[in-house]
């Protein structure tokens, strides 16, 4: 398949991801290497929303209104001159892995998680709520020259009351979504680019998937060949939208894993997919290497976000 037909929302953004489609059609951007959230104006006018330390990630609209944002504490950075700039591991100056929720008429930042049962949060990657106000979110964890972490699937409340591991262990886990009914929650895993889903039984209630399954989700699809998964949105029609590394592109899984299909994007570091215009069958991707938000045509609606 050719690359669509894309349009350039923005250009000079230092490493996009999480956007987030607004009803003002303007598109909320994490800058993770800047450690910004930006607003994008439809004729590409960029407004710093926040500054943030550490590295602000994933980024959703809450009950509230506000910005609720996975900071996974900083990364190091390497600006390839082929590829474009590219996360190296875990910051130096690394600042820890937590919840964070944006005034968005202020720019106050508040930090709602750090811990989850004793258990640091090391490196939270995404995020999506549910309709009940709650949110599950991933920590992709961090990486060090001679090391890993083992990272996990949480769930947590939205006014700072509660949170719960759902899967884990995970190795990277990244992008999260819901499907359209809300009765089933996907996550990527990155470096080894599969995709799992767990059936949600009540709000942060998931059904494990016995052993073999390590962290008790189930597999859904893993393409092969070298790519790595990162961030996802779901389709009006059920469908897994998930943004591919190294082949760069997005990885579309029907809701079965039977179907599996890939749209190829001009940058190695496409890192995440949104749906948003008046009929949601605009798809926004952040092309992170190349510090551009581009959109185009989806083939059908996508799905609406709690809250959007």
């Amino acid at each position: 398949m050719s690359i669509p037909k894309l349009t350039e929302i923005a250009g000079g953004l230092r490493f996009p991801e999480g956007p987030v489609a607004m009803a003002d059609g303007s598109v909320l951007v994490v800058e993770i290497e800047a450690g910004r959230l930006t607003r994008v104006a439809p004729d590409g006018r960029k407004t710093a929303v926040s500054q943030h330390t550490g590295g602000p990630n994933g980024a959703a609209i809450g009950p509230d209104g506000k910005v609720y944002v996975c900071n996974n504490g900083g990364f190091n950075w390497h600006d390839d001159p082929k590829y474009g700039l590219r996360p190296t591991g875990q910051a130096d100056n690394y600042s820890g892995g937590r919840i964070e929720r944006v005034d968005l008429a202020t720019g106050a930042i508040e930090t709602l998680y750090t811990a989850c049962d004793g258990q640091p949060l090391k490196g939270p990657n995404d995020l999506v709520f549910d309709a009940h106000g709650g949110f599950y979110f991933t920590d992709l964890g961090k990486t060090r020259a001679r090391e890993m972490d083992r990272g996990a699937v949480y769930y947590a409340k939205a006014d700072g009351s509660l949170i719960k591991a759902v899967a884990y262990p995970t190795i990277t886990a990244n992008g999260c979504g819901l499907s359209p009914d809300g009765r089933i929650l996907y996550f990527a895993e990155t470096e080894a680019a599969r995709l799992w889903a767990m059936d949600i039984l009540a709000p942060g209630e998931v059904k494990r998937e016995p052993w073999p399954s390590v962290h008790g989700g189930r597999l859904v699809g893993c393409p092969g060949g070298y790519q790595r998964f990162d961030s996802l949105a779901v389709d009006g029609a059920g469908n897994i939208c998930v943004a591919t590394l190294i082949n760069g592109g997005i990885t579309v899984f029907s809701p079965d894993g039977k179907s599996v299909r890939h749209i190829p994007m001009p940058d190695v570091y496409a890192t995440n997919i949104c749906f948003g215009g008046p009929d949601l069958r605009t798809a926004y991707v952040t092309l992170s290497g190349s510090g551009k938000l581009v959109a185009f045509e989806w083939e059908r609606p996508g799905l609406r976000l709690n809250y959007q």
